[in-house]
């Protein structure tokens, strides 16, 4: 039906009621500037279809439902540290967006004093509809104001393995580590039967070891590890820390990594060259292995087995990992809410997992058929295996000071810079004082 025969309708409608139309809400109108941390969308085209710009095809679409309105999404770029200061030096001033995305958890509880409490601004059956809400409350405490919207059901932290170097060094590759010792044990092997290397790895920025802690520490504590550290129930310098980093560091000082492993940046060039065995990543990887590999190639993934004799070995880690926030800056927070509950919709959320291929839909209705890549397949059936959880990955759940330090010392134990102990211990001393400010 035409938009002019709805006004005949409503005209109608006025005569007889005299006050039916007096009391509708008005349309939104006005303008809406979104911050994307490089998570949600990215830079696009005249045409976001063209370039699949999941972001930005929301904002093309609300704009058409809502005449009047004006969406302007920016890249921020991927820089965390930097992206994070420039947004609380914009917060302070009083400017910057009506809706920041970034990171869940922490990197949105730190933000606590610039965000809005969006329990009043959005519908509770709508949030109850949506696992994982609860990551993005002040404290992590049930009844904490909601600084976030979590979107999406998050990605896991995988092992990608190649089948062709395993048989080549003679692993089958059918058989999955069970414990992190036995993967080093095939890594070992690889780098010694071949002339490929065990794992290829890029820790310069400390972001392997960002996985590898969040998962070996969960092994040991739990999936509530981090959350409890953040709650005071265990100490950040907790023993299962430093057992952590001492396998870090001992992966570091090996030979199954590429030799400038410390000294290059995070990605899988080597491994999808075919110069390793196994690389550690996140499924966000699952896309590019497919293309490099092909649906039915040799590569396959799994989640990271855990060290030997921990407590909870059937446990994966990960977890939601983007959050849309209302800023309390923003002159438009109703718009900003209606924005929310647009791209909230269980169909929106379908066409993120159909563009994107490396995580599920966190909504109740979401649609599984939409999950098309075989290695998110088969990390969705893994998930269903993992009795003991998904550990919320510390860096997902620290304050923003303790996370940019956690990149830092990740770097510095693995190349043998810093010593685990040493580690843990500044780690503590920044989680104490950026938890009393």
């Amino acid at each position: 039906m035409k938009l002019s025969k709805w006004a005949g309708v409503l005209a109608a409608l006025a005569l007889t009621t005299g006050s039916l139309v007096a009391c509708a809400p008005a349309a939104p109108t006005g303008d809406l500037l979104i911050w994307d941390t490089g998570i949600l969308g990215k830079d696009a085209s005249d045409d976001p279809y063209a370039d699949k710009a999941f972001l930005n095809q929301m904002g093309v679409e609300f704009e058409e439902a809502n005449p009047g309105v004006t969406v302007t999404i920016e890249q921020q770029g991927g820089d965390i540290s930097a992206n994070a200061a420039a947004f609380q030096a914009a917060a302070i001033a009083g400017t910057g967006p009506d809706i920041r995305v970034q990171y869940a958890g922490g990197p949105t509880t730190s933000f606590a004093d610039f965000f809005e409490d969006l329990d009043p601004l959005l519908p509770k059956d709508m949030l109850d509809s949506m696992a994982g809400q609860y990551v993005n409350r002040a404290g992590f405490a049930s009844d904490g104001p909601l600084l976030g919207m979590t979107y999406g059901a998050g990605n896991l932290f995988v092992v990608f393995q190649n089948a062709d170097v395993l048989t080549e060094a003679g692993i089958d590759p059918s058989v999955k580590p069970a414990t992190w010792e036995a993967l080093m044990a095939n890594a070992q092997q690889i780098s010694d039967k071949t002339d490929k290397n065990g794992f290829y790895t890029g820790n310069l920025e400390g972001y392997p070891g960002a996985w590898f802690i969040s998962n070996m520490v969960g092994g040991e504590l739990g999936q509530t590890a981090f959350t409890d550290m953040y709650s005071g129930k265990v100490a950040v310098d907790d023993p299962a820390m430093v057992k952590a980093y001492q396998a870090f560091a001992d992966w570091g000082a090996s030979t199954v990594n590429n030799p400038d492993a410390a000294q290059v940046s995070a990605g899988g060039q080597g491994f999808v060259a075919g110069e390793a065995g196994y690389y550690l990543v996140g499924s966000w990887e699952n896309n590019g292995m497919t293309e490099a590999f092909g649906a039915d190639g040799p590569v396959s993934s799994f989640f990271i087995p855990t060290l030997e004799g921990a407590k909870y070995s059937k446990i994966g880690s990960g977890g939601p990992e983007i959050a849309l926030s209302i800023t309390k800056a923003s002159k438009n927070k109703e718009l900003a809410a209606e924005f929310l509950k647009f791209i909230a919709r269980p169909e929106h959320q379908d066409r993120f997992v159909e563009i994107y291929q490396t995580q599920g839909s966190n909504h109740k209705d979401g649609d599984p058929s939409k999950i098309l890549n075989p290695r998110l397949k088969e990390q969705f059936e893994q998930l269903a295996q993992s009795t003991d959880g998904i550990t919320f990955a510390f860096d997902s759940v620290m304050p923003q000071a303790t996370i940019d330090l956690f990149y830092r010392v990740n770097a510095g134990v693995f190349s043998g810079a810093i010593t685990p102990a040493d580690a843990v211990a500044q780690l503590k001393a920044s989680y104490e004082q950026e938890i009393a400010k």
